[in-house]
C-alpha cells in the first residue's frame, strides 16, 4: 500500500505515512515540462527503495494526449512520455503511469487510435514499462471501461511491455457500478488477463457514471469500504501495488488513514 508524494520528498514521506510503495511526478503534473534530473538524488531515491523494499512508480503529467486532433499536443505529449520513461531508468522506478488519452472529436477516434501506436510502440520496444490508466470518460476517451482496453492493447499489438493502472474513481465514474455485490469482481474479471501492474485505490465524491474525476477518502465516498475489500480479496490484485491519491492532508494523516484501512481490508479478505 502506498501513496503519490513528491519526488523530493518521497523517502521520507512515505516513512511518515506506513507505505509500501510510491508514486512520484518528475515534471510538472499539468504541464510539458522536462526538467532534468540530478544524478545524486536520484541514486539516493533509487537506494532508499531497495533499503525500504518498496516499488516506485511515475505518473506522467494529467495533460498529455496522445489522441488529440492536435500535432503539437500530441508531439508534446510524446516528448513528456519520453522523458519520464529516461527518468524512470535513473529512479529504477517500475513502470510511468500515463491517461489513456481522447480523441477529442467523434471522427478523430481512428486517427487517434493510430497516433496511439506510432508514439508508444517505440517506447514500449526500447523496454519502457508504460501503465495505461483508464480515464472518467468524456471528451471521447480512448478508454476509460474495461472493454476499451482490449483495442487499446490491440492497436499496439498486445505488446508485453504495455501493462494497466486501474484508477477505481475513474472506473466508477465511467459507468461500473463497483460498489454493488459483485460489481468490483465484475470489473477486475473483465480486464485484460495478466495486464494489471498498479492500482489507484480512490473514492468518489459523484455517482456511478458521472464522468466526474474528483476523488475521496477511502471509504468517506460514494463507492465504499466494501467494494474495496472486494477489490483486496480478487486474487488479480493480491500482488499489485496499490496507491492512493485521496486527501492527504497536512503532514499526510489522510494517506496514512487510507493505507491503515486498505490494510485491515486486505487482512479481514484473507
Amino acid at each position: 500500500m502506498g501513496a503519490h508524494t513528491p519526488f523530493k520528498t518521497a523517502l521520507s514521506y512515505v516513512d511518515n505515512v506506513g507505505a509500501t510503495a510510491l508514486q512520484v511526478y518528475v515534471g510538472n503534473s499539468r504541464g510539458f515540462a522536462r526538467p532534468p534530473g540530478d544524478p545524486e538524488a536520484d541514486e539516493a531515491f533509487q537506494k532508499g527503495c531497495a533499503e525500504r523494499g518498496i516499488p516506485a512508480f511515475i505518473h506522467a503529467s494529467l495533460i498529455i494526449n496522445i489522441g488529440s486532433p492536435t500535432p503539437a499536443t500530441v508531439a508534446q505529449s510524446r516528448e513528456v512520455l519520453k522523458h519520464a520513461a529516461q527518468r524512470a531508468r535513473e529512479i529504477g522506478a517500475q513502470g510511468v503511469v500515463f491517461h489513456a488519452g481522447s480523441a477529442v472529436d467523434a471522427t478523430h477516434y481512428r486517427a487517434a487510435m493510430r497516433q496511439v501506436r506510432k508514439v508508444l510502440l517505440p517506447l514500449l520496444d526500447s523496454g519502457a514499462q508504460l501503465l495505461v490508466e483508464p480515464t472518467a470518460g468524456g471528451g471521447r476517451s480512448l478508454a476509460s471501461r474495461a472493454e476499451h482496453l482490449y483495442d487499446y492493447f490491440a492497436t499496439v499489438r498486445d505488446h508485453p511491455n504495455l501493462g494497466v493502472c486501474l484508477d477505481t474513481c475513474h472506473a466508477w465514474a465511467a459507468g461500473h457500478d463497483i460498489a454493488a455485490p459483485g460489481g468490483m469482481t465484475e470489473l477486475l474479471d473483465a480486464l485484460p488477463p495478466g495486464r494489471l501492474k498498479l492500482i489507484h485505490a480512490n473514492d468518489s465524491k459523484d455517482g456511478c457514471g458521472s464522468l466526474r474525476d474528483r476523488h475521496e477518502t477511502v471509504g468517506k465516498g460514494m463507492i465504499g469500504s466494501a467494494a474495496f475489500a472486494e477489490l483486496l480479496a480478487h486474487p488479480a490484485t493480491r500482488d499489485v501495488p496499490i496507491i492512493v491519491e485521496t486527501p492527504s492532508g497536512k503532514s499526510g494523516e489522510g494517506h496514512a488513514a487510507d493505507i491503515a484501512l486498505l490494510r485491515s481490508l486486505r487482512g479481514s479478505a484473507i
